[in-house]
């Protein structure tokens, strides 16, 4: 759904599912003037009314972003559903290392992405829970030192094709080489950085953005081509 503040016309964008059943206004992150929302999932809670059953009391007309989701897996610091600016390109980062880190910021920042970073694992679940990043920069051993049981590539592996492939994965390692393709594929990444090359992560990263970008034009050309897009 894409989402136009009437009062400072700041543009955004948000998945229709990520937006709470009853919610009908939110702030805008900027200039923190109610906008109204067309909930697709209005009509399903006004039915019971329509019967002449009582409505549910959670389901309110209006709804603050505190009440709209447990506080387990909301924090009211963040932004409201994470929220990006349609024209940006959005990353999340997960890297501990302040060293690689710095070298991944600097060359993200260059390309112009909006980056967020993520704490910790669990930080990181949640905030793809409520975004769709167009690029996931991620530590093996982020937030578990063991890489073969990393929660942020188990939940990559189980997300639907569909998604997946509009999100350009870069696996940060110590044990692979980087540009490996065969073993990119085995882990359901697009690429492999080995972090002994961080020093030339820019050059690598926007070169496999660039592949990516042009493997999937072609993609969706032919997809369209055979009426399936």
């Amino acid at each position: 759904m894409e989402i136009t503040c009437d009062k400072c016309n700041s543009k955004f964008r948000v998945p229709d599912e990520k937006i709470p059943a009853g919610l009908e206004s939110i702030p805008c992150p900027k200039c923190k003037n109610r906008i109204s929302i067309n909930n697709p999932q209005k009509a399903e809670e006004q039915a019971p009314k329509e019967q002449g059953h009582p409505a549910d009391p959670a389901m309110k007309a209006e709804f603050s972003f505190d009440e709209a989701l447990p506080s387990d897996s909301y924090d009211a610091s963040d932004k409201p559903f994470d929220f990006v600016e349609e024209e940006g390109k959005t990353a999340l980062v997960c890297e501990s290392d302040p060293e690689f880190k710095k070298r991944v910021l600097e060359a993200l920042h260059l390309m112009e992405y909006n980056i967020t970073e993520a704490k910790n694992g669990r930080d990181v679940l949640k905030k793809m829970r409520y975004h769709n990043y167009d690029v996931i920069v991620l530590n093996e051993k982020f937030d578990n030192p063991n890489p073969d049981a990393n929660p942020v590539m188990m939940n990559l592996e189980r997300m639907q094709m569909s998604t997946r492939r509009n999100i350009f994965v870069t696996l940060l390692s110590e044990r692979f080489r980087t540009m490996d393709n065969m073993t990119a594929f085995q882990k359901s990444v697009n690429i492999i950085i080995n972090t002994r090359n961080i020093e030339d992560f820019g050059k690598i990263f926007s070169r496999g953005v660039t592949d990516h970008e042009y493997f999937y034009r072609v993609f969706r050309e032919s997809m369209k081509k055979l009426g399936r897009v």
